[in-house]
């Protein structure tokens, strides 16, 4: 816990690297914007909200969590179990609970305006998966900080929940193949490329299946999982019909995105 946090940036710049190499050596699909434009924007999108983080909210997950580990707090704190079986269960409630704020950021319309930014990419690749708007990184920061409170969830699995989510985040965004058989299981267990980038259709319907990022087993239990996109992962549009020009590419604009007007082509 002391080296909380350049355990989560080594493990992250590693993740990314390795994630950008795959990609550059063998790309699934052909980018249809400006790569650097993109990752010059999406990258200082993932700075500002680091800086933003750190100023409004000095106390970070783990943090929280050591201090309800002392106090007992929460329902996991009550309950005689030994740590490594704690954690387990901390990190599937965990992932549950993502599942469900990812799936009610698509419902609420408040929350789409925020979570649409992150929709609004025209490619999908590793740099996708960090980009988010600042307000939806402070409130799901604030979201989990509820979680942990309430389940009383123990400080080292926020924090292997935390790099596993950016991790993976990252992996399933990414712009690369595995082979059928590999994605086949693979997605038994865990959200893939190919699963994930369904939802990144531009097609209302496919935008609104597998929401999860890390356990591929909660689109399944709550019948929001679809195997392909219709049109096929090559012919598929990504992205949202409304922001595809240029101009929505750059930070000024993806921070103005959640104000603008709502039509019936870009509303879950």
């Amino acid at each position: 816990m002391q080296h909380e946090s350049i355990l989560r940036l080594s493990c992250f710049l590693s993740i990314f690297a390795c994630m950008t190499i795959w990609e550059s050596l063998a790309p699934y699909r052909v980018l249809s914007a400006s790569k650097p434009i993109r990752w010059l924007n999406n990258i200082a999108l993932v700075l500002l909200n680091t800086l933003l983080l750190r100023l409004l909210l000095p106390l970070t997950a783990v943090n929280l969590a050591l201090l309800i580990e002392t106090q007992k707090w929460g329902l996991l704190q009550q309950l005689t179990l030994p740590i490594g079986l704690m954690t387990i269960i901390a990190l599937i409630l965990l992932d549950l609970a993502i599942y469900w704020q990812h799936r009610l950021f698509h419902q609420i319309p408040l929350l789409w305006r925020l979570h649409r930014m992150h929709h609004a990419d025209i490619d999908i690749d590793v740099t996708t998966g960090t980009r988010f708007h600042p307000v939806e990184i402070i409130l799901s920061m604030l979201i989990k900080f509820l979680i942990i409170l309430i389940f009383g969830i123990p400080a080292i699995a926020v924090l292997l929940f935390e790099v596993i989510l950016n991790g993976m985040a990252m992996f399933n965004h990414s712009n690369i193949k595995l082979n059928k058989t590999g994605d086949k299981h693979l997605r038994l267990l865990f959200v893939t490329p190919d699963m994930h980038r369904v939802h990144h259709s531009i097609n209302e319907i496919e935008m609104n299946r597998n929401f999860g990022f890390n356990l591929a087993i909660w689109d399944r239990i709550f019948n929001s999982y679809q195997a392909q996109p219709t049109a096929g992962h090559q012919g598929m549009t990504i992205g949202l019909d409304k922001f595809r020009e240029a101009k929505y590419l750059t930070l000024p604009y993806l921070l103005w995105l959640p104000i603008e007007p709502i039509n019936q082509k870009t509303l879950d």
